[in-house]
């Protein structure tokens, strides 16, 4: 079993992103503000996709699969950390913490290989338009879907075990907001090589697969972009991708720090801020920056409010 000082652990003691006191009730605040737009943005969209019919295409298939995946990735996190900022115990019992990592791995895999999946969407409208209904058609996206959660859920159980089959006797406090793989190898007493290869390796593997479908994906949409004769044409296409790189960006950049180099060389400081960014930051990002930007969101958003001004 996993001990401190030869005593069962029980429970861990969750750090934080910070110990001062004086942050405690500003950080919630503010990032119970964040959770709130988080979770408005994404259930509206979800909601505004569902009822319009003439949103029932697979790319807004997938962006209503992304905005539940984005609520998740932050709901995994946040509420326990709104209530450690108000509480001094801070603490996470062994069962919830194992429970927190494997949910947060598999809502984040899924995550990585969702953007990997809009990527390919719009490589295949842009570049193959005349059959775009063929190849991305509903079914074909929900057994994409149904094998990104089998791919999430092998990778979540791989490093959960690993993980929590280790013994803990260094000591039980987490330098961190949740209950993540690296901050958790630290409090090991046991060898964690294997660990890390293992958590570099898949972690590492996944996101490489996920960059290189990305990257094939635009390679031939710049190109499909650069035989666009309209300069109106070339400006709309580039304006339906933009949006996707710079989250694709923010998104991999971060998990690729996080996860793509060895325990030893971690800063745990640092870890909490690109953390906040993937988990709590971007999942609020993706609503605004994918679908505001968007003229058929825009226009069933207002169509929506107006019916919603006619009844009263």
């Amino acid at each position: 079993m996993p001990t401190v000082n030869n005593t069962r652990v029980m429970e861990f003691h969750l750090l934080g992103l910070t110990e001062d006191p004086t942050l405690q009730v500003p950080l919630f605040c503010f990032f119970l503000l964040v959770y709130s737009i988080t979770l408005l943005c994404n259930i509206g969209i979800m909601v505004l996709i569902t009822m319009n019919h003439n949103l029932h295409s697979p790319m807004y298939f997938l962006l209503c699969s992304l905005a539940f995946v984005d609520i998740s990735l932050s709901s995994v996190t946040v509420p326990n950390m709104l209530v450690n900022f108000l509480w001094l115990g801070k603490t996470i019992s062994f069962l919830e913490c194992a429970i927190q990592m494997f949910l947060s791995i598999e809502v984040g895999t899924a995550d990585v290989f969702m953007m990997a999946l809009m990527a390919y969407d719009r490589y295949t409208a842009i570049c193959n338009p005349l059959l775009y209904s063929v190849i991305m058609n509903n079914r074909t996206c929900l057994y994409l879907l149904v094998g990104i959660g089998v791919i999430a859920l092998i990778n979540s159980l791989t490093h959960s075990i690993f993980t929590f089959t280790l013994p803990f006797c260094k000591d039980n406090k987490i330098s961190h907001f949740f209950c993540d793989v690296p901050a958790l190898l630290k409090l090991a007493c046991s060898d964690t090589t294997i660990n890390e290869v293992v958590l570099i390796s898949m972690a590492g593997g996944l996101i490489v697969i996920s960059l290189i479908i990305i990257l094939v994906s635009y390679v031939y949409i710049v190109f499909a972009i650069l035989g666009i004769s309209s300069s109106e044409g070339r400006k709309k296409t580039v304006s339906t991708c933009s949006s996707h790189f710079v989250c694709v960006t923010l998104f991999f950049g971060t998990l690729v720090y996080m996860y793509a180099k060895p325990t030893a060389s971690h800063s745990m400081a640092n870890d909490n801020v690109a953390s906040v960014f993937y988990m709590i930051i971007i999942p609020m990002l993706n609503p605004i920056i994918y679908s505001f930007r968007n003229q058929e969101i825009k226009q069933a958003l207002w169509k929506g409010l107006g019916k919603t001004s006619a009844l009263k």
